[in-house]
Protein backbone atom coordinates (compact mmCIF):
# COMPACT_ATOMS: atom_id res chain seq x y z
CA UNK A 1 0.00 0.00 0.00
CA UNK A 2 3.12 2.51 0.77
CA UNK A 3 4.49 1.35 -2.20
CA UNK A 4 1.74 2.14 -4.50
CA UNK A 5 0.60 5.67 -2.72
CA UNK A 6 3.98 6.90 -3.23
CA UNK A 7 3.99 5.37 -6.95
CA UNK A 8 1.10 7.49 -7.02
CA UNK A 9 2.79 10.94 -5.34
CA UNK A 10 6.17 9.80 -7.80
CA UNK A 11 4.13 10.33 -10.91
CA UNK A 12 1.97 13.80 -9.44
CA UNK A 13 5.46 15.04 -8.44
CA UNK A 14 6.87 14.36 -11.85
CA UNK A 15 3.61 16.01 -13.44
CA UNK A 16 3.94 19.62 -11.80
CA UNK A 17 7.97 18.91 -12.16
CA UNK A 18 8.76 22.10 -9.69
CA UNK A 19 12.56 22.66 -10.10
CA UNK A 20 13.81 22.43 -6.33
CA UNK A 21 17.92 21.85 -7.02
CA UNK A 22 19.64 23.21 -9.45
CA UNK A 23 23.16 22.14 -9.63
CA UNK A 24 25.96 24.48 -10.99
CA UNK A 25 29.33 22.79 -12.90
CA UNK A 26 31.23 26.04 -12.09
CA UNK A 27 34.66 24.48 -12.77
CA UNK A 28 35.86 21.51 -13.84
CA UNK A 29 39.51 22.15 -13.01
CA UNK A 30 40.19 20.56 -9.13
CA UNK A 31 42.81 20.46 -6.59
CA UNK A 32 43.29 16.38 -6.50
CA UNK A 33 43.02 13.57 -8.62
CA UNK A 34 40.23 10.91 -7.48
CA UNK A 35 39.89 6.97 -8.93
CA UNK A 36 36.14 7.42 -9.30
CA UNK A 37 35.68 11.23 -10.25
CA UNK A 38 32.42 11.04 -12.65
CA UNK A 39 33.56 14.28 -14.38
CA UNK A 40 37.58 12.61 -14.93
CA UNK A 41 38.38 16.35 -13.53
CA UNK A 42 41.76 17.71 -13.39
CA UNK A 43 44.17 20.37 -12.56
CA UNK A 44 43.57 22.09 -15.80
CA UNK A 45 40.41 21.74 -18.05
CA UNK A 46 40.18 21.85 -21.23
CA UNK A 47 36.63 24.38 -20.26
CA UNK A 48 37.36 27.74 -18.64
CA UNK A 49 35.63 28.25 -15.31
CA UNK A 50 31.97 29.56 -16.34
CA UNK A 51 31.92 33.47 -15.62
CA UNK A 52 29.25 33.75 -12.88
CA UNK A 53 27.48 36.45 -14.61
CA UNK A 54 26.40 34.06 -17.83
CA UNK A 55 24.90 31.73 -14.89
CA UNK A 56 23.24 34.31 -12.94
CA UNK A 57 21.81 35.67 -16.03
CA UNK A 58 20.24 32.29 -16.86
CA UNK A 59 18.50 31.72 -13.58
CA UNK A 60 17.53 35.04 -12.65
CA UNK A 61 13.59 34.09 -14.64
CA UNK A 62 13.53 31.62 -11.60
CA UNK A 63 13.24 34.58 -9.58
CA UNK A 64 9.75 35.56 -11.24
CA UNK A 65 8.24 32.04 -10.85
CA UNK A 66 9.60 30.58 -7.39
CA UNK A 67 9.02 31.86 -4.35
CA UNK A 68 12.29 33.61 -2.34
CA UNK A 69 14.24 30.81 -0.63
CA UNK A 70 12.72 28.06 -2.28
CA UNK A 71 15.48 27.24 -5.22
CA UNK A 72 18.73 25.43 -3.37
CA UNK A 73 22.04 26.25 -6.34
CA UNK A 74 24.33 23.66 -5.35
CA UNK A 75 27.67 25.06 -6.44
CA UNK A 76 29.89 21.90 -7.54
CA UNK A 77 32.84 21.28 -10.11
CA UNK A 78 35.52 19.94 -10.56
CA UNK A 79 36.08 21.09 -6.68
CA UNK A 80 34.45 24.92 -6.31
CA UNK A 81 36.56 26.00 -4.02
CA UNK A 82 39.65 26.32 -6.80
CA UNK A 83 36.90 29.55 -7.96
CA UNK A 84 38.83 32.88 -6.10
CA UNK A 85 35.22 34.19 -6.34
CA UNK A 86 33.43 31.38 -5.16
CA UNK A 87 32.16 33.68 -1.87
CA UNK A 88 31.27 36.25 -4.35
CA UNK A 89 28.91 34.10 -5.95
CA UNK A 90 26.89 33.44 -3.05
CA UNK A 91 26.75 36.10 -1.73
CA UNK A 92 24.86 37.40 -4.95
CA UNK A 93 22.83 34.25 -5.22
CA UNK A 94 21.60 35.15 -1.66
CA UNK A 95 21.08 38.76 -2.50
CA UNK A 96 18.53 37.01 -5.39
CA UNK A 97 16.86 34.75 -3.05
CA UNK A 98 18.63 31.93 -3.50
CA UNK A 99 19.21 29.52 -1.22
CA UNK A 100 22.94 27.83 -1.70
CA UNK A 101 25.53 25.31 -1.04
CA UNK A 102 28.72 23.01 -2.30
CA UNK A 103 29.92 20.14 -2.50
CA UNK A 104 33.65 20.03 -1.76
CA UNK A 105 36.66 17.57 -1.49
CA UNK A 106 37.60 19.61 1.63
CA UNK A 107 41.21 20.26 1.00
CA UNK A 108 41.33 23.49 0.61
CA UNK A 109 38.26 24.28 3.18
CA UNK A 110 40.02 25.82 5.99
CA UNK A 111 39.09 28.43 8.83
CA UNK A 112 39.57 31.48 6.17
CA UNK A 113 37.63 29.96 3.88
CA UNK A 114 34.72 28.82 6.17
CA UNK A 115 34.54 32.59 7.69
CA UNK A 116 34.18 33.96 4.28
CA UNK A 117 31.68 31.47 3.02
CA UNK A 118 29.24 31.86 6.09
CA UNK A 119 29.98 35.38 5.64
CA UNK A 120 28.64 35.27 2.33
CA UNK A 121 25.59 33.13 3.63
CA UNK A 122 26.32 29.26 2.47
CA UNK A 123 23.42 27.56 3.30
CA UNK A 124 24.69 23.76 3.19
CA UNK A 125 27.63 21.78 2.18
CA UNK A 126 28.63 18.41 1.63
CA UNK A 127 31.73 17.36 1.77
CA UNK A 128 33.51 13.75 1.03
CA UNK A 129 34.89 11.46 2.89
CA UNK A 130 36.13 8.29 1.75
CA UNK A 131 37.84 5.99 4.01
CA UNK A 132 40.24 6.39 7.42
CA UNK A 133 43.73 8.32 6.37
CA UNK A 134 45.48 5.83 4.56
CA UNK A 135 42.45 4.74 2.65
CA UNK A 136 41.05 8.12 1.42
CA UNK A 137 44.62 9.35 0.67
CA UNK A 138 45.07 7.04 -2.03
CA UNK A 139 41.84 6.96 -2.89
CA UNK A 140 41.97 10.87 -3.66
CA UNK A 141 45.48 10.11 -4.99
CA UNK A 142 47.02 13.43 -2.39
CA UNK A 143 49.04 12.52 0.72
CA UNK A 144 47.27 14.66 3.60
CA UNK A 145 43.76 14.94 2.18
CA UNK A 146 42.57 12.85 4.93
CA UNK A 147 43.93 15.60 7.71
CA UNK A 148 42.53 18.43 5.41
CA UNK A 149 39.17 16.78 5.24
CA UNK A 150 38.81 16.12 8.81
CA UNK A 151 40.10 19.45 9.78
CA UNK A 152 36.50 21.10 7.29
CA UNK A 153 34.40 18.37 9.10
CA UNK A 154 35.35 19.86 12.09
CA UNK A 155 34.87 23.36 11.25
CA UNK A 156 31.36 22.43 9.64
CA UNK A 157 30.32 20.11 12.46
CA UNK A 158 30.88 23.09 15.53
CA UNK A 159 29.26 25.78 13.11
CA UNK A 160 25.75 26.38 14.75
CA UNK A 161 24.91 29.43 12.05
CA UNK A 162 25.07 26.55 9.56
CA UNK A 163 21.84 24.91 8.64
CA UNK A 164 21.98 21.59 6.85
CA UNK A 165 25.41 19.60 6.09
CA UNK A 166 26.40 15.80 5.36
CA UNK A 167 29.19 13.84 4.94
CA UNK A 168 29.03 11.62 1.67
CA UNK A 169 31.26 8.21 1.39
CA UNK A 170 31.84 6.46 -1.91
CA UNK A 171 31.85 2.95 -0.98
CA UNK A 172 34.20 0.48 -2.82
CA UNK A 173 35.85 -2.35 -1.99
CA UNK A 174 38.47 -0.30 -0.75
CA UNK A 175 36.79 1.09 2.51
CA UNK A 176 33.60 -1.02 2.87
CA UNK A 177 36.05 -2.95 5.92
CA UNK A 178 36.74 0.60 7.31
CA UNK A 179 32.61 1.46 7.91
CA UNK A 180 32.39 0.76 11.84
CA UNK A 181 35.61 2.70 12.70
CA UNK A 182 34.25 5.41 10.11
CA UNK A 183 31.58 5.91 12.18
CA UNK A 184 33.04 5.91 15.73
CA UNK A 185 35.56 8.62 13.67
CA UNK A 186 32.22 10.98 12.18
CA UNK A 187 30.52 10.32 16.08
CA UNK A 188 33.50 11.59 18.23
CA UNK A 189 34.05 14.86 15.92
CA UNK A 190 30.31 15.67 16.26
CA UNK A 191 29.04 14.54 12.77
CA UNK A 192 25.37 14.13 12.58
CA UNK A 193 24.10 13.51 9.07
CA UNK A 194 26.53 10.68 6.57
CA UNK A 195 25.73 9.51 3.39
CA UNK A 196 26.55 6.63 1.09
CA UNK A 197 27.02 6.52 -2.27
CA UNK A 198 28.42 3.22 -4.45
CA UNK A 199 30.69 3.97 -7.48
CA UNK A 200 28.98 3.91 -10.80
CA UNK A 201 30.62 2.87 -14.05
CA UNK A 202 31.33 6.48 -15.57
CA UNK A 203 34.13 8.87 -15.76
CA UNK A 204 37.03 8.13 -14.84
CA UNK A 205 35.42 4.81 -12.69
CA UNK A 206 34.27 3.24 -16.09
CA UNK A 207 38.00 2.08 -16.48
CA UNK A 208 38.69 0.97 -13.18
CA UNK A 209 36.12 -2.08 -12.05
CA UNK A 210 38.13 -2.25 -8.74
CA UNK A 211 35.95 0.10 -7.54
CA UNK A 212 32.36 -1.72 -7.42
CA UNK A 213 30.75 -3.40 -4.82
CA UNK A 214 29.62 -7.31 -5.49
CA UNK A 215 26.43 -8.23 -4.19
CA UNK A 216 27.72 -9.68 -0.94
CA UNK A 217 29.40 -6.34 -0.56
CA UNK A 218 26.34 -4.45 -1.56
CA UNK A 219 24.65 -6.62 1.44
CA UNK A 220 27.06 -5.87 3.83
CA UNK A 221 26.78 -2.27 3.35
CA UNK A 222 23.04 -2.60 3.29
CA UNK A 223 23.19 -3.81 6.48
CA UNK A 224 25.53 -1.68 8.15
CA UNK A 225 23.10 1.62 7.34
CA UNK A 226 20.28 -0.32 8.71
CA UNK A 227 22.00 -1.37 11.91
CA UNK A 228 23.53 2.08 12.31
CA UNK A 229 20.14 3.99 11.63
CA UNK A 230 18.51 1.35 14.49
CA UNK A 231 21.51 3.17 16.93
CA UNK A 232 20.48 6.42 16.22
CA UNK A 233 23.87 8.12 17.00
CA UNK A 234 24.56 9.43 13.69
CA UNK A 235 22.05 9.64 10.47
CA UNK A 236 23.06 7.30 8.02
CA UNK A 237 21.13 6.89 4.67
CA UNK A 238 21.98 5.51 1.50
CA UNK A 239 21.73 7.78 -1.50
CA UNK A 240 18.91 7.59 -4.09
CA UNK A 241 20.58 5.92 -6.39
CA UNK A 242 18.67 2.70 -6.99
CA UNK A 243 15.52 0.99 -5.96
CA UNK A 244 16.48 -1.49 -3.12
CA UNK A 245 14.00 -4.15 -2.67
CA UNK A 246 13.34 -5.44 0.58
CA UNK A 247 16.09 -2.95 2.22
CA UNK A 248 14.34 0.54 0.25
CA UNK A 249 12.85 2.21 3.37
CA UNK A 250 15.32 0.49 5.64
CA UNK A 251 18.56 2.47 4.64
CA UNK A 252 16.69 6.11 3.82
CA UNK A 253 13.91 8.06 4.86
CA UNK A 254 11.67 7.45 1.70
CA UNK A 255 11.18 4.80 -1.13
CA UNK A 256 13.33 4.90 -4.20
CA UNK A 257 12.66 8.32 -6.52
CA UNK A 258 15.44 9.48 -8.72
CA UNK A 259 14.11 12.87 -9.07
CA UNK A 260 16.71 13.94 -12.05
CA UNK A 261 14.85 16.46 -14.41
CA UNK A 262 11.88 15.78 -12.29
CA UNK A 263 12.77 18.55 -9.33
CA UNK A 264 16.92 18.67 -9.97
CA UNK A 265 18.45 20.31 -12.86
CA UNK A 266 21.90 21.70 -13.64
CA UNK A 267 24.05 24.28 -15.69
CA UNK A 268 26.77 22.33 -16.72
CA UNK A 269 30.52 23.85 -17.42
CA UNK A 270 29.84 24.79 -21.19
CA UNK A 271 26.52 25.95 -20.72
CA UNK A 272 24.47 22.66 -21.41
CA UNK A 273 20.86 22.34 -19.15
CA UNK A 274 20.62 19.12 -17.96
CA UNK A 275 19.90 17.46 -14.53
CA UNK A 276 22.15 15.56 -12.11
CA UNK A 277 25.67 17.03 -13.42
CA UNK A 278 26.65 12.50 -13.51
CA UNK A 279 24.29 11.68 -15.96
CA UNK A 280 25.51 11.41 -19.42
CA UNK A 281 26.22 14.78 -20.98
CA UNK A 282 24.56 14.13 -24.21
CA UNK A 283 21.03 14.33 -22.38
CA UNK A 284 21.43 17.56 -22.16
CA UNK A 285 18.29 19.08 -23.18
CA UNK A 286 19.59 23.02 -24.11
CA UNK A 287 22.33 25.17 -23.25
CA UNK A 288 22.17 28.49 -21.61
CA UNK A 289 23.83 30.42 -24.64
CA UNK A 290 20.83 29.60 -26.59
CA UNK A 291 17.72 28.61 -25.00
CA UNK A 292 15.64 30.36 -21.68
CA UNK A 293 16.29 28.04 -18.82
CA UNK A 294 12.41 28.18 -17.70
CA UNK A 295 11.79 27.28 -21.31
CA UNK A 296 13.50 24.37 -22.09
CA UNK A 297 12.58 22.95 -18.01
CA UNK A 298 9.17 23.42 -18.97
CA UNK A 299 9.20 21.94 -22.41
CA UNK A 300 11.90 19.51 -22.44
CA UNK A 301 13.31 16.92 -20.10
CA UNK A 302 11.02 14.18 -21.95
CA UNK A 303 13.28 11.46 -21.53
CA UNK A 304 13.40 12.23 -17.44
CA UNK A 305 9.54 12.50 -17.10
CA UNK A 306 8.04 9.57 -19.41
CA UNK A 307 10.83 6.61 -18.75
CA UNK A 308 9.01 4.15 -20.27
CA UNK A 309 11.80 3.83 -22.80
CA UNK A 310 14.14 1.90 -19.95
CA UNK A 311 11.65 -1.40 -20.00
CA UNK A 312 14.19 -3.25 -22.53
CA UNK A 313 16.90 -5.62 -21.50
CA UNK A 314 16.58 -6.77 -17.90
CA UNK A 315 14.09 -4.01 -16.83
CA UNK A 316 11.36 -5.56 -19.63
CA UNK A 317 10.53 -8.22 -17.47
CA UNK A 318 11.17 -7.32 -13.74
CA UNK A 319 8.45 -7.98 -11.38
CA UNK A 320 9.41 -4.43 -9.67
CA UNK A 321 9.64 -1.88 -12.44
CA UNK A 322 7.24 0.23 -11.69
CA UNK A 323 8.89 0.26 -8.19
CA UNK A 324 12.10 1.36 -10.11
CA UNK A 325 11.46 3.10 -13.44
CA UNK A 326 14.84 1.73 -14.83
CA UNK A 327 16.51 2.99 -12.08
CA UNK A 328 18.77 6.32 -11.92
CA UNK A 329 19.42 7.75 -14.86
CA UNK A 330 23.21 8.63 -14.28
CA UNK A 331 23.31 4.84 -15.07
CA UNK A 332 22.32 4.91 -18.46
CA UNK A 333 24.12 6.28 -21.36
CA UNK A 334 22.33 7.72 -24.17
CA UNK A 335 23.71 4.61 -26.85
CA UNK A 336 21.57 2.37 -25.12
CA UNK A 337 18.40 2.21 -23.38
CA UNK A 338 19.36 -0.44 -21.23
CA UNK A 339 20.95 0.10 -17.67
CA UNK A 340 24.61 -0.79 -16.75
CA UNK A 341 24.16 -1.56 -13.30
CA UNK A 342 21.15 -3.08 -11.39
CA UNK A 343 21.22 -2.81 -7.33
CA UNK A 344 18.24 -4.81 -6.80
CA UNK A 345 19.53 -7.59 -8.96
CA UNK A 346 22.76 -7.49 -6.85
CA UNK A 347 20.84 -7.55 -3.60
CA UNK A 348 18.56 -10.67 -4.84
CA UNK A 349 21.84 -12.58 -5.63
Amino acid sequence: MLQAFHNYFRKKETQIHELNYLFWECTQRCNLNCRHCGSDCAVSSAYKDMPFDDFMKAILPLEQRYKRNSVFVVITGGEPLVRADLADCGRELRRHGFLWSIVTNGYAYDEAMHRKLMAAGLSSITLSLDGLRDTHDAFRKRQGSFDRVMNAIDLIANEKRLPTYDIVTCVSPMNIGELSEMKQLLIAHKVKAWRFFTIAPIGRAAADNGLRLDGVQLKQLMDFIVETRKEGRIDAKFSCEAYLGKYDRKVRDWHYFCRAGINIGSVLIDGSISACPNIDRRFAQGNIYTDNLLDVWDNRFEKFRDRSWTKVGKCACCKVYNNCLGGAMHLHNFDSAEIMECHYTKLMQ
